[in-house]
């Protein structure tokens, strides 16, 4: 006779739920999602309270000179599309299996991102305002410095997939962690478009 396989039996206080979840919405994804809303929601406040601020104060951008120059953000704004245009190039890579493709695509975003804070602090010191000039400035400080700690971190989660990619880490079955990553990053690019309208744009129409 064929002996029957049977499973052991479940240590007792054990859960037989699997621990991690994988596929293209898994749990984790849809952490960082309501992750990314919560900082949506966050930039959303900022910008609000920024047009509030223009619509109740007097005098709220012309006391205390001219604003912002355009070049640099402009161009802040190029590297920033540029990076999620290469991140999404090496996700779909992974995707498909092709390691190579998804390393590619984390270094030139990772150098992209990297050359958005650099200029980022060109940028700042190269302004004759400070944040007590008057209200704009105080606002533009807060929304752009707030963001670029965001930017900071996006690169921090993109140089970590960098580390594990190398090590063999994604497959094209096991690559939440390129997802989220990515996900948060486009978060911020988004962000900074709307930063873009809102602050340096908009005083101008």
């Amino acid at each position: 006779m064929t002996a029957i396989a049977t499973q052991p039996p479940v240590p007792e206080g054990r859960s037989t739920l699997p621990r991690t979840g994988l596929g293209p919405r898994a749990p984790g994804w849809w952490g960082m999602l309501l992750f990314c809303i919560t900082e949506g929601s966050l930039f959303l406040y900022f910008v609000g309270s920024y047009f509030y601020l223009r619509g109740s104060v007097v005098a709220f951008e012309a006391e205390g000179g001219t604003l912002p120059a355009l070049r640099i953000p402009l161009l802040l704004t190029v590297l920033l599309i540029s990076s999620s245009v290469t991140l999404r190039w090496g996700e779909l890579g992974i995707r498909r299996g092709d390691v190579r493709r998804l390393t590619l695509g984390l270094v030139a975003t990772i150098v992209l991102g990297g050359a958005f804070v650099a200029m980022q602090a060109v940028e700042y010191a190269r302004l004759e305002h400070m944040p007590q000039t008057n209200a704009y400035w105080s606002v533009f400080y807060t929304i752009t410095g707030v963001h670029g700690a965001h930017v900071l971190l996006g690169l921090l989660m993109l140089a970590m997939n960098l580390v594990r990619t190398t090590r063999g880490h994604f497959t094209s079955e096991r690559h939440l962690a390129v997802q989220n990553g990515a996900l948060y990053w486009h978060t911020v690019d988004v962000v900074w478009i709307a930063i873009v309208i809102a602050l340096y744009l908009s005083p101008r129409l």
